[in-house]
């Protein structure tokens, strides 16, 4: 049977309460997330559909900059691995076509992009500017 793609903010709030709630069970990075997150989690939903839309669906919702709050997260390579092969999963789980193959290629670019940042700003004698 064949999945629909993504093509609306409906599909993207499905990916996204999927994908999160998977995030919170998982032995690895939940403990992180729900740390961090704790009372929070509606509205860190609310901002991840609207930078999914954006992302996705060129619906320019999301003002932010997603970098800064993983900063000073205790996140390490096996961590993003872990995100991105969840976020991957429960893509595939659920569309398929173009729009749902951007969103795993934009994972990943996102995943390598945080974790050279990071490296970068760890390796530097230098407090970040974020």
């Amino acid at each position: 049977m064949n999945k629909a793609d993504i093509q609306t903010v409906d599909d993207i709030k499905v990916l996204v309460d999927t994908f999160y709630g998977t995030v919170q069970k998982d032995h690895l990075i939940g403990p992180i997330f729900n740390e961090k997150l704790e009372g929070h989690w509606p509205a860190h939903l609310a901002k991840m559909y609207t930078f999914w839309q954006t992302i996705l669906l060129d619906e320019h919702t999301y003002n932010g900059r997603p970098f800064p709050p993983h900063a000073q997260l205790p996140i390490e390579k096996e961590h993003f691995e872990r995100w991105l092969s969840l976020f991957n999963q429960t893509v595939d789980a659920l569309y398929e076509g173009p729009t749902a193959s951007e969103a795993k290629s934009r994972g990943s670019k996102m995943a390598a992009l945080f974790q050279i940042k990071l490296e970068h700003i760890r390796k530097s004698p230098f407090p970040p500017l974020i």
